[in-house]
C-alpha cells in the first residue's frame, strides 16, 4: 500500500500506517504531518487556547499526554508539564512515571511541575482512598487529579490546562453516560470546559484521535512512554464500554467518530440545556477552593482519613 499523499506527488513511498475509518494510508513522514494538522484544527474549531496563552499539560507517563505534550511543542505553543506523583507502589507504576515525565522533559526543554500526594497529604492516593472508607481507588484518584489541576492554576497563573484524552476514552464515556442516561454528565462532556468561577479552562485536543493513531505517533516520534497502565485501573468499567465499542468499530470503521461527533452536533445542546444555569458556589472554608458544598470533597476525603486513623 502506498502513501496517499506520496502517491499524489508522483512518489511511491510505501505507507506506515493505514487510517481505517479514513480511508487514509500514510507514510511516517506524512502521518506525523497530518497528525499535527488534526490537531491544531481541532484546538481551532473549538478555541481552546491561543499561542499567547501558557498551556498546563497533565502527563502521567502514557503514551497519550506525552504525545500531546510533544505535538503542541511541536506547533510552537507555551507548553509546561504538570505531574501528579500518586505514590503508587504497585509494578514501582509511580516511581516509572515520574522517570519517564522528568526524561521526557529534559529532551524538549520544557518544565515540568512535579506534585508528590505522599509528601503533601502524608498519605499515597490508595491509603487516602483506603483510610477514607472508598473502595473506588479510580473515583478519589479521579477527584484529587482535578482539585490539583485547578490549584495549581490558580496558584502559578495558568488560564487553561490541556488532558491527553481521546476518542477511545470519549466515546466510551459517552457509552456509559447514554447508557445510564446521566443528563448532567451528558450535558457537560465536551472537548473544552470553560474556565469560570474559579475553575480553570480544561480542553482535549485529542478528542477525534484513536489510541492506534496516538501509539502509533508516539512511535514513529521515538517517544517513550509507559506501557502498563495504572495497576488500579484494572477493575474500571470503561474497559468494558472500550470493549463492546471496539468490536463496533472492527465490523463498522468510524462507528466511534460518528457517535461522538453527532453527540456533540445534535444531542449534546439538548442536554445541556437541562443542566441549570448557574450553580452556586462558595469558597472552601478549609482551602479557598471552590465548591458547591461549605466544605469541598478533597478536604472532607482528608478530615475523614483523619478521623478513621484517630480512632484505630
Amino acid at each position: 500500500m502506498l502513501c496517499r499523499i506520496c502517491k499524489s506527488k508522483g512518489k511511491r513511498t510505501k505507507a506506515s500506517i493505514y487510517i481505517r475509518h479514513h480511508r487514509l494510508a500514510l507514510c511516517k513522514e506524512h502521518f506525523i504531518e497530518w497528525f499535527e494538522k488534526q490537531t491544531a484544527k481541532t484546538i481551532k474549531e473549538f478555541n481552546m487556547f491561543s499561542k499567547d496563552e501558557k498551556v498546563l499539560i497533565a502527563v502521567s507517563g502514557g503514551k497519550d499526554s506525552l504525545s500531546l505534550w510533544y505535538a503542541l511543542h511541536r506547533l510552537g505553543y507555551k507548553t509546561y508539564g504538570f505531574h501528579i506523583s500518586l505514590g503508587i507502589e504497585g509494578w514501582e507504576y509511580s516511581k516509572k512515571s515520574l522517570d519517564i515525565c522528568k526524561k521526557f522533559s529534559e529532551r524538549i526543554e520544557r518544565p515540568l511541575i512535579i506534585f508528590d500526594i505522599k509528601d503533601e497529604f502524608g498519605y499515597s492516593i490508595e491509603e487516602i482512598a483506603k483510610g477514607s472508607g472508598r473502595k473506588d481507588v479510580c473515583s478519589v484518584c479521579g477527584t484529587f487529579k482535578r482539585y490539583l489541576m485547578n490549584k495549581i492554576c490558580k496558584e502559578q497563573g495558568f488560564k487553561v490546562v490541556a488532558t491527553g484524552h481521546n476518542l477511545d476514552d470519549e466515546s466510551a464515556l459517552l457509552l456509559s453516560n447514554t447508557i445510564r442516561w446521566e443528563i448532567g454528565y451528558l450535558g457537560r462532556q465536551h472537548p473544552v470546559l470553560p474556565e469560570k468561577n474559579g475553575f480553570a479552562r480544561k480542553v482535549k485536543p485529542f478528542v477525534f484521535f484513536t489510541e492506534k493513531e496516538i501509539v502509533s505517533y508516539a512511535i514513529l516520534n521515538k517517544i517513550e512512554y509507559l506501557e502498563t497502565g495504572c495497576p488500579n485501573a484494572k477493575e474500571a468499567t470503561s474497559i468494558l464500554y472500550k470493549r463492546s465499542l471496539a468490536m463496533l468499530e472492527h465490523e463498522m470503521p468510524g462507528t466511534k467518530l460518528r457517535f461522538y461527533k453527532e453527540f456533540l452536533k445534535k444531542a449534546r445542546p439538548i442536554f445541556e440545556k437541562e443542566l441549570k444555569e448557574h450553580l452556586e458556589l462558595n469558597e472552601c472554608k478549609i482551602c479557598k477552593m471552590p465548591t458547591t458544598a461549605p466544605v469541598c470533597s478533597v478536604c472532607r476525603t482528608l478530615e475523614r482519613l483523619k478521623t478513621n486513623v484517630k480512632s484505630r
